[in-house]
């Protein structure tokens, strides 16, 4: 039971998104509808059942863990969690554990963060007006999340900002936060949008803006060079030379990066998703349930990745959406 995991494809999984709530106090206009149906509690994994799972695989050889949601710092008692999971960064079995987080929480949570080991968090950020902040996340305050950012900082976490890129959204604010990020010292990433889930009335093909489009409009200030640098996840890489900023490109879209995935997604009632952009799915709750022995479980695990698909099917082309998932991108952990 100790061998490396191993897809079908030859890829070696060793990262794990794990989701712990299907909650959170935004609506994001691309993530979920504006009135959500949420999970009833009782079938959400427990805080010792996520703690167990992601044992699991990190004996399994998962090095990375990335805790996302929904939001994952308003579900009660999270912390626990995460303080739990830090003997696995203090054996060395685990080399990095991170969050992803729209930042309303992290003005509370930063410092604690930091203590059990977490050394990066990713915040989803769209746009620095306030207006359309409120806009985009439906329920969102813009001063709150900067208000995280600035404790995230303070607290010694290095600090990703997650931008999806939007047609006649944000596209007039391009260089306006990539100065802000630079400014900061804080990373940037830039992601095209993906058809996940009912969002109610909005355009999804409407609201893709390719990042095609967005590099050119780069390159219409600066001098861009292309970086072979690879973190293990899906960002290609590109410098400004002018400023010496780099700035990560997420391109599911237009140009899908499946050759390398090495990542697998749980969410928080025990489902694993071997691909964002597929809708096949394995039960690790029951076997997890099933026996106080971790065999059970460990065999589901490796019965998931040996049925890891080679990559999704989103498309965009001829201005059809192909490839939609029915799950809302909260349900998954983004």
């Amino acid at each position: 039971m100790t061998a490396p995991l191993i897809d079908p494809f030859q890829r070696a999984i060793t990262y794990l998104r794990l989701s712990v709530t299907d909650r959170c106090d935004f609506r994001c206009v691309y993530c979920m509808s504006e009135n959500m149906t949420f999970l009833p509690k009782k079938e959400l994994l427990s805080l010792e059942e996520l703690d167990r799972l992601c044992s699991s695989f990190i004996r399994l050889g998962v090095e990375k863990l990335r805790i996302t949601g929904g939001e994952p710092l308003v579900r009660r008692g999270i912390m626990t969690f995460f303080d739990a999971m830090s003997r696995h960064l203090d054996s060395g079995a685990l080399k990095e554990m991170t969050l992803t987080t729209n930042g309303s929480q992290l003005e509370r949570f930063a410092d604690d963060l930091y203590a059990a080991g977490v050394r990066r968090v990713n915040i989803s950020l769209d746009t620095l007006n306030e207006a359309k902040f409120a806009e985009i996340t439906r329920w969102g305050r813009l001063p709150q999340v900067l208000r995280g950012v600035e404790a995230a900082l303070k607290a010694g976490l290095h600090v990703k900002i997650n931008v999806v890129a939007l047609k006649d959204f944000n596209e007039d604010e391009l260089f306006d936060i990539a100065a802000w990020c630079a400014d900061l010292g804080l990373d940037l990433t830039f992601i095209e949008v993906m058809p996940m889930g009912d969002i109610g009335n909005e355009n999804r093909i409407g609201q893709f803006w390719s990042l095609d489009d967005l590099r050119a409009k780069l390159a219409e200030r600066f001098t861009l060079t292309a970086l072979a640098e690879r973190t293990g996840g899906p960002a290609r890489y590109l410098r400004l030379e002018e400023t010496g900023q780099k700035i990560g490109l997420i391109t599911p879209l237009s140009h899908n990066f499946c050759e390398s995935c090495n990542r697998v997604r749980v969410t928080c009632t025990g489902e694993i998703y071997t691909c964002l952009g597929q809708e096949g799915k394995s039960d690790l709750r029951g076997p997890l349930r099933s026996s106080e022995a971790d065999a059970p479980l460990e065999e589901a695990i490796r019965a998931a990745i040996g049925l890891k698909p080679k990559g999704h099917d989103f498309d965009y082309s001829r201005q059809q959406l192909g490839g939609q998932m029915s799950r809302h991108m909260s349900h998954t952990g983004g």
